[in-house]
Formats: C-alpha cells, sequence, structure tokens
C-alpha cells in the first residue's frame, strides 16, 4: 500500500509539470530573478517522452544483453569465459558515459544511437551479476530432481532455473533502468533530445528554473519507475516467500 501510495504521489507531481498554468507560477515563486521559466523550443511532455523512450529502449537491450551472457556463462561449455564476461562487463560499466559517448559520436554521428550505445554498455553489468547470482545459487538438490525427472538440459533452464532465478534478475533489471532514467540526460549532448535538453540549456543560459524542470523530472520518472518495478519483483516472488514477507510487515 506504501508503495502505491508513493507512486500516486509521484505521478501526480509529474502531471503537475506538464501543465503550464500551474508549472510557470510555481517557478515564477521558486526563482523570482528567472528570466524565462517556461522552456519555448520543447515541450516538456514531448521531453520527457524522449527521456522515457530512451531510457526503456536501452534498459530492454541492456537486460536481454546481461541476461543472455549470464545464462551461457553458468552452462558448463560457458564457464572458462566466465572470467572474461566479468571483466569486459565490468570494464564497461567503469567508462564514465560521457566518455562512451564521445567516442561513439564519430562512428554513429550525433543523435540516437551513440547515447543508446553509452547506456547501454553502463548499465549491463547490473543484470548480469544478478543473473549470476541467481542461477549460481539455485538449491541443487530441485536441479538434480528435475534432470532425475528426464527434463532436458534446456527444459531445466526454462521451466525451472529461470523461474526460480527471475526475482533476483528482476532486482537487476530495477537497477539498469533506473540508473538508464539518472544517466539518459547526457543525451542531449548527442542532440538526442530527452529531459537533459532543459538541463543544458538551463545551464547554458544560467536559467535555474530550467535545469529544475529537467532535473526533477527526471528524478521523478526514476522514483515511478524503481516503485512499479519493486512492485512487479514482488509479484514476481514465490507465493510463500510473498506470505512470509507480508507477515514480517505486520509482525515487525
Amino acid at each position: 500500500m506504501r508503495r502505491w501510495i508513493g507512486l500516486t504521489i509521484y505521478l501526480v507531481v509529474l502531471v503537475a509539470l506538464f501543465i503550464p498554468s500551474i508549472l510557470e507560477p510555481a517557478l515564477q515563486f521558486l526563482f523570482p530573478g528567472a528570466n524565462e521559466w517556461i522552456f519555448p523550443r520543447e515541450s516538456l511532455t514531448r521531453l520527457t517522452a524522449e527521456h522515457l523512450l530512451l531510457s526503456l529502449f536501452a534498459g530492454a537491450i541492456a537486460a536481454a544483453i546481461g541476461m543472455s551472457l549470464g545464462i551461457v556463462a553458468t552452462r558448463q561449455a560457458g564457464r572458462p569465459f566466465l572470467p572474461l564476461i566479468r571483466d569486459i562487463s565490468s570494464l564497461a560499466q567503469t567508462m564514465p558515459p560521457a566518455a562512451v559517448l564521445a567516442l561513439a559520436i564519430p562512428f554513429f554521428g550525433f543523435g540516437f544511437k551513440p547515447v543508446l550505445l553509452a547506456l547501454v554498455c553502463y548499465s549491463t553489468l547490473p543484470v548480469l551479476n544478478n543473473t549470476l547470482t541467481a542461477i549460481e545459487n539455485l538449491p541443487r538438490p530441485v536441479l538434480e530432481a528435475a534432470r532425475g525427472m528426464g527434463m532436458s538440459r534446456l527444459q531445466v533452464l526454462l521451466r525451472i532455473e529461470l523461474p526460480l532465478a527471475l526475482p533476483v534478475i528482476g532486482t537487476g533489471i530495477r537497477i539498469c533502468v533506473v540508473i538508464n532514467v539518472g544517466t539518459a540526460t547526457i543525451g542531449a549532448l548527442a542532440g538526442a533530445g530527452g529531459l537533459g535538453s532543459l538541463i543544458v540549456a538551463g545551464l547554458t543560459r544560467s536559467n535555474p528554473a530550467w535545469v529544475f524542470q529537467g532535473a526533477i523530472a527526471s528524478a521523478l520518472l526514476a522514483l515511478m519507475l524503481n516503485s512499479l518495478l519493486m512492485a512487479a519483483e514482488y509479484r514476481l516472488q514465490p507465493a510463500i516467500l510473498r506470505n512470509y514477507i507480508d507477515r514480517s510487515a505486520l509482525n515487525p
């Protein structure tokens, strides 16, 4: 219930930002010294939609890559490549997204593609680590029982391993998406749009009202997506574990 109340509050505040008759007086009160309060080039609704699309698309690609690498590395044939996979993914996250963006622009040009590459490189590691942790820590008696019933390796993966590992993998996907929402603000530097356009324009024009709009909208998006994905993680947990969590919440 607390999660849904918080989500409703985030949504109401975000929708209020899209209404100029509410937003402009609030910004005039907060930043009386600003020359302009409403960003004139693009509507906040359009910039938020661009930001959300970029973040979710990059998150979906990073989730697919991280889960695939994690599954491959936990198979018998892929275990020799596990250290290499970990090293490459860790190296990708240690590189700042702005550096990846600067390296990608000469090859992909300005726009959506270099920003997408930077976000995917930066956000794959949480999904990969959680996939590896979840699958490697599954109860061995359950897996042996499944093999004893005559299941093939593919059937064990699809019917046993992934369903049991999905809650932990879901946590990695949630972290990945929230990281992307915050990091996608660099997209404005490459002409990909999004809420970073407000922040960059505000810094360039010394207009704190624009910076505030971009920052608060991206923060609200991250909080909303975090709440939604946490609710999805709870639904993915086995019924016994959900009942235990509910009883613990009622009887701390």
